[in-house]
């Protein structure tokens, strides 16, 4: 998955950063950001779905796996929760990028969490990138970590600025609405964040009309075409073709080797899924008292997962990682991988059991 965040003028530059003065300012254009505002809640129901691509090589050597989950889910209102991901290795070279984003029903960002890393042998990249909405600014944090040395940005930009704003989680959920409606409008340009944090323009396009072939059938596909504008050099351009139904067949950025592909239709894995039937035990008395109790449980753990759906997201990122990775020792990996994310130094923890 591309490493895209965008540019314009900002409040709280970091050190280095360049001054509103020296900015030419960037705006949405209009017919995006109607389209935007005009997304019916009918249209996003039909966004809720998992898409599951295979990353493959020129060749067709199978490089890694890629993700996006669309749920619905509640922080102070009603929202979308996107997470997407991509593992593989290249060269033999472990690396991989996850976003998870809240977004509003007009697919505004309320936050969005967007890690990526290389893992290479004596010299390891790690890129974190966090920024969440908050009194009327997009507060943004990032960390840098190359080898041993960190490196850290902190901006803020007022929420008028970002008007039409398309991060890496919302224009993957942009681009499914606009495959289920098979029709774009004509000059789709939004604003977003590059990876040094300043406001591009990112636009959309429609591709033409052509057939792939998914689980030996010809389908017809329709196609959208990002393109990411740059600072420093050339724009990025990605394409994606989608199903019907809104799933997505491939995604590839022009001029890469690598593509990412279905490689069957999900309707097809659905029917293959055989159900096993559950064998009751004959008492009756205890058979009702099992139904109510898991009637019970069954509600209290899905509302708790819609409470937190980040939970399927850590979830399937530490699946997908161990199962890339395949480790002798799972407790030791699953230790590393989980360290991070305590909210006590493990001395303080001990501390914690000690006085327990």
């Amino acid at each position: 998955m591309e490493a895209t965040l965008g540019e314009q003028t900002a409040v709280g530059f970091s050190a280095g950063t360049e001054g509103p003065e020296q900015r030419q300012e960037l705006e949405a254009s209009d017919e995006a950001v109607t389209f935007m505002s005009g997304i019916e809640p009918a249209e996003l129901q039909k966004c809720v779905f998992a898409d599951s691509l295979v990353t493959v090589s020129e060749g067709g050597r199978e490089l890694g796996e890629f993700s996006v989950t669309v749920e619905f889910a509640r922080r102070e209102q009603p929202c979308m929760m996107l997470h997407a991901q991509s593992h593989g290795a290249i060269d033999d070279c472990p690396c991989g990028t996850a976003v998870t984003a809240y977004l509003t029903t007009d697919l505004e960002v309320l936050e969005e969490d967007h890690h990526e890393y290389v893992k290479l042998e004596g010299h390891s990249v790690d890129k974190r990138c966090h920024m969440v909405q908050r009194d009327g600014l997009m507060v943004i944090h990032k960390v840098t970590t190359v080898g041993e040395e960190v490196t850290e940005e902190s901006m803020s930009y007022p929420m008028s600025v970002l008007r039409g704003l398309v991060t890496e989680g919302s224009s993957l959920l942009l681009m499914r609405l606009i495959a289920l409606r098979r029709k774009m409008p004509e000059n789709m340009t939004f604003v977003s964040l590059d990876p040094g944090l300043h406001i591009i323009n990112t636009s959309f396009r429609e591709l033409d009309q052509r057939q792939l072939e998914v689980g030996g059938e010809l389908l017809d596909v329709f196609g959208v075409e990002r393109i990411i504008q740059s600072m420093e050099g050339s724009p990025s351009t990605w394409q994606c073709y989608f199903l019907d139904d809104g799933h997505l067949v491939t995604r590839v950025q022009v001029g890469s080797p690598v593509t990412m592909r279905l490689l069957e239709l999900p309707s097809k894995a659905e029917k293959d899924f055989k159900k096993i039937p559950l064998v009751w035990e004959e008492d009756m008395q205890m058979r009702s008292k099992f139904l109510d109790r898991k009637e019970e449980l069954k509600a209290d753990h899905s509302s708790y997962l819609r409470q937190h759906p980040e939970i399927r997201a850590l979830i399937s990122d530490f699946l997908q990682l161990l199962l890339l990775r395949k480790p002798d020792d799972v407790f030791l990996f699953a230790r590393e991988y989980f360290t991070p994310f305590a909210s006590n130094h493990p001395a303080d923890a001990d501390q914690e059991a000690q006085s327990l």
